[in-house]
């Protein structure tokens, strides 16, 4: 069975998760069951583009979400793309699809009380993995970096004298970016545990066995220590990194300034954050502006 042999082929690739395999495997029950009701059974295997289209029509009166119908459709794709690459289809019916279109959801950022929070639940902890993980915290609220970036940093990468850390960004583009003194001492306070390690690690974050940091250890520590202090729904480090961001441009940094602490190659990227900001520059407004004060 060709479905049978994608999931063998998934389960193999040591990159899913069963969460997601099972997920595949209902999305692509899900269009058989369709084809056997509307076109006497046919196996998905043969199912044309039109055919698929039917589907997709059916689960937009159906009221799905343009989000879920592009997750099952994506996951018709890739089945597709498995066949082709065993050479039971010559074509993908789904080579040419464009995605349905999805509202883009608003991110919440944290507010200033909560990144203190978080922060404080960890202020009595000396130990590696506390310093180690309050670094983080602070690191990417103030500095606003990239996940991938903070996990690749290097001992090397620190510049105390300058008080700048060096970032290499997306398509390999260096950044410095300034440390506060706070930073720079709970910098210090973890390197001098860290030091008491047996390892040869060149990179700044490891593990507690002396290893480097990865994905989802990074995201753990942020979601764990933010869902005791917040009750918004996305807890991860993007989101800390939209705070950094949020947060400045409510102070009334420059727009161009933020953009370069992000690393961010045009001002479009970094407009996104100013939707967040616009309540307090409304607020700023309302104060400022000489109408505002006229009945």
């Amino acid at each position: 069975m060709p479905i049978h042999s994608f999931l063998n082929y998934l389960a193999l690739e040591k990159k899913y998760s069963q969460h997601t395999i099972t997920a595949y495997l209902k999305d692509l029950n899900s269009f058989q069951e369709f084809c056997n009701n509307e076109f006497d059974k046919q196996r998905i295997i043969e199912a044309n583009y039109a055919q698929i289209r039917s589907w997709i029509v059916a689960l937009v009166n159906a009221n799905i979400s343009n989000r879920t119908i592009n997750r099952k459709i994506s996951s018709l794709k890739s089945f597709y793309k498995f066949l082709q690459k065993t050479k039971e289809i010559d074509s993908n019916p789904l080579a040419k699809h464009k995605a349905l279109k999805v509202p883009k959801q608003v991110q919440v950022p944290f507010s200033e009380k909560e990144i203190r929070n978080a922060i404080n639940l960890l202020d009595e902890e000396v130990d590696f993995e506390s310093l180690r993980n309050r670094l983080i915290i602070e690191l990417f609220y103030t500095t606003g970096m990239r996940r991938s970036e903070l996990i690749n940093l290097k001992l090397t990468n620190l510049d105390f004298a300058n008080e700048t850390v060096k970032v290499l960004g997306k398509r390999n583009k260096e950044r410095y970016i300034p440390l506060l003194k706070p930073v720079q001492n709970s910098l210090k306070k973890y390197i001098e545990v860290r030091n008491e390690m047996n390892t040869n690690e060149t990179y700044l974050f490891l593990t507690k066995k002396g290893k480097k940091i990865y994905n989802t250890l990074v995201y753990r520590v942020i979601n764990n220590y933010f869902s005791s202090v917040s009750s918004k729904v996305k807890k991860s480090p993007h989101i800390l990194r939209h705070s950094f961001a949020t947060h400045l441009l409510n102070e009334g940094a420059d727009l161009n300034s933020v953009k370069e602490l992000l690393g961010h190659s045009s001002l479009a990227s970094t407009q996104v954050y100013t939707h967040s900001s616009m309540g307090k520059l409304k607020e700023i407004y309302n104060q400022a502006h000489p109408r505002s004060k006229k009945n």
